[in-house]
């Protein structure tokens, strides 16, 4: 991927922020319609150096995309302190932005952050580093902490200096040093709820007599990531020929998701495309000699210019179906003077690769027919407008059944210990009803914001279901079904539901005028130190008799014992309450003593 990063040159975004991406999540995405949002299949890279072009195309398209990764880090080793660093590209890069506004722009927008990070050491460095336990362990520490000090959501490694510089007679004593840094990393995120990503060239079955890049290790890493994005690209970079064709793409994708969750599959598409000399007539000028020749080094180009340039040569792009890729050849006539000063001119016959719509179309289409986590751009910004409808048409096919969820309760205020029973319905977008499905009923505590599952039921033929449960205490309550690749989360409203304390007594019927009456009972649920108080009906106003000095309160099961004092003949209408700050005040029914 870090070949590419020449394609755009560094332009200032300053005010982008403030119109362009406010702008756009203001006044809404070019989104499918509410009714029928599409599956968000859709992640990619924000490099440091295109944020003018890349950080628009994420948040104009926020409909298919719920992650990026910022192309901001890279791992070097300081030799002074002789420890892994990670090193910041982006504020070198766009010294007028702050990094916040960009982030906030993206968490305004609902995105997961998943930065990237590439291996900026020389060759055999970083293999060395990860060999040594005590300097892996450094890597683990650096990484894990610049995730924590920037909230991110998680991590993408890019390591590919193992593949391109170190040299393919490494890669067996690299892999398991490789794979102790995803397992060690994978734990101490996994213990932050934080997500690992790995970025890498393409793996096949070693089974087959091609293994690809197989110091990746991708069958051992596998338990430990989240995400595997796979650079389905760069097939053809020496000599002419398609950048990622869709055979060899499905080959790689295929063995991925034997050996891992399809789910944490990514499929990689190229926003640019490449241009090759097959052949020179004449003599070339000086100032191209090197570059315009048979077997130099393809130039590049990106998606949403491809058209024009075919259109400046009068060449014709094709589609070819073999690779799912457009081509086209045209020559191109370079005029100047040669080392020596003399008038020269050669022409070039050029041979162009790209993927387009129709490309980007074919390899979207695989999500469905895997069942994997999506596409994955390089990078944000560098396609065609129609590369993104496109995959906007594949994402609503595929697009989960949306779940619509009614629910009542017999009752919002409860006595402790009586039964609460709530009611749903499941249904689809097309009111079918959800049937045999498992939904769960959870709470949390009003001020709580964990929920945790009370009881796991089955939906009826019909989508309904009904639950009787104990409340221990006040709570919010609420059906919930998992979300599936058919389908959305479907989750009911939420009911909140006071549970009201009960105070059991036994009074006596009657007592004697001149003697203290004793009251006993038990407060449910049991509370230690809740304050007790008797009070008498006097002309239809509750006055509080004080039994002692001290308050009554319950004792560690719950239990009291309350004195009144000694009262005259007649009748003595009585309510005992209980007091506590953290519950809503109870009292009992009023109830009669007949004084002789």
């Amino acid at each position: 991927m870090q070949e590419v990063q020449k394609l755009v040159r560094l332009p200032s975004f300053l005010g982008l922020l403030s119109s362009l991406v406010i702008a756009s999540l203001l006044a809404g995405q070019p989104a499918a319609t509410a009714d029928n949002p599409p599956r968000k299949i859709l992640t990619g890279w924000i490099p440091y150096y295109s944020m003018k072009t890349a950080l628009p195309a994420a948040l104009n398209n926020i409909d298919l995309v719920d992650e990026v990764m910022p192309f901001w880090y890279t791992l070097k080793y300081d030799g002074k302190i002789k420890k892994a660093v990670i090193t910041d590209l982006y504020a070198p890069a766009n010294p007028s932005i702050p990094i916040a506004q960009p982030l906030a722009a993206m968490r305004a927008a609902g995105l997961k952050i998943i930065p990237t990070i590439t291996d900026g050491t020389a060759k055999l460095v970083l293999a060395k580093m990860l060999a040594n336990p005590t300097q892996r362990a450094q890597v683990v520490d650096a990484i894990a902490t610049m995730v924590r000090v920037n909230n991110y959501d998680g991590v993408d490694l890019d390591f590919e200096g193992f593949a391109f510089v170190d040299g393919n007679t490494t890669w067996t004593s690299t892999a398991p040093h490789w794979v102790a840094l995803v397992k060690e990393l994978s734990a101490v995120l996994r213990a932050e709820n934080k997500l690992l990503s790995v970025s890498t060239p393409y793996v096949l079955d070693p089974k087959a007599a091609q293994k690809g890049y197989f110091v990746y290790a991708w069958a051992d890493i596998a338990p430990f990531i989240d995400r595997l994005r796979i650079m389905t690209y760069d097939y053809s970079v020496a000599r002419v020929g398609p950048i990622g064709p869709i055979s060899w793409t499905e080959r790689t994708l295929q063995y991925a998701v034997t050996i891992m969750p399809a789910s944490k599959v990514f499929v990689g598409v190229p926003g640019y495309g490449r241009d090759w000399v097959t052949s020179v007539t004449g003599v070339c000028p000086a100032n191209v000699a090197n570059t315009v020749k048979a077997g130099a080094k393809a130039a590049t180009f990106v998606m949403r210019d491809a058209a024009a340039l075919a259109a400046t040569y009068g060449a014709t792009p094709m589609y070819d179906e073999k690779f799912g890729e457009m081509t086209f050849t045209y020559q191109k006539v370079y005029n100047g003077n040669t080392a020596s000063g003399l008038s020269t001119s050669c022409t070039a016959t050029r041979t162009a690769w790209y993927q387009d719509a129709r490309s980007w179309a074919l390899r979207a289409a695989l999500v469905s027919k895997y069942r994997i986590g999506g596409i994955t751009s390089w990078t944000f910004g560098m396609e065609e407008p129609m590369a993104m409808e496109s995959i906007r048409q594949i994402a609503k096919q595929v697009a989960p059944d949306q779940i619509n969820v009614t629910a009542s309760t017999v009752a919002n205020v409860i006595n402790y210990a009586e039964p609460f029973t709530i009611s749903a319905t499941f249904t689809k977008k097309d009111k079918s009803p959800l049937s045999n499905v498992p939904v769960r009923l959870e709470a949390r505590g009003t001020n709580e914001t964990t929920w945790r599952t009370l009881a796991t039921v089955t939906t009826s033929q019909d989508g309904s279901v009904t639950r009787s449960v104990i409340l221990g205490k006040s709570a919010v309550v609420r059906f919930v079904s998992d979300p599936t690749w058919e389908r959305n989360a479907g989750i009911s409203p939420e009911f909140s539901i006071t549970v009201n304390r009960t105070i059991s007594i036994a009074p006596p019927a009657s007592a004697k005028s001149g003697s203290a009456i004793q009251l006993t009972g038990s407060l449910r649920p049991r509370t230690v130190a809740s304050e007790i108080s008797v009070e008498r009906n006097v002309a239809g106003t509750w006055k509080r008799i004080d039994s002692a000095s001290t308050p009554d309160v319950t004792d560690s099961l719950g239990n009291f014992t309350v004195t009144i004092p000694a009262q005259p003949r007649g009748v003595l209408t009585l309510r005992v309450s209980a007091v506590d700050p953290l519950w809503p005040l109870v009292s009992t029914e009023p109830f009669s003593i007949i004084i002789r």
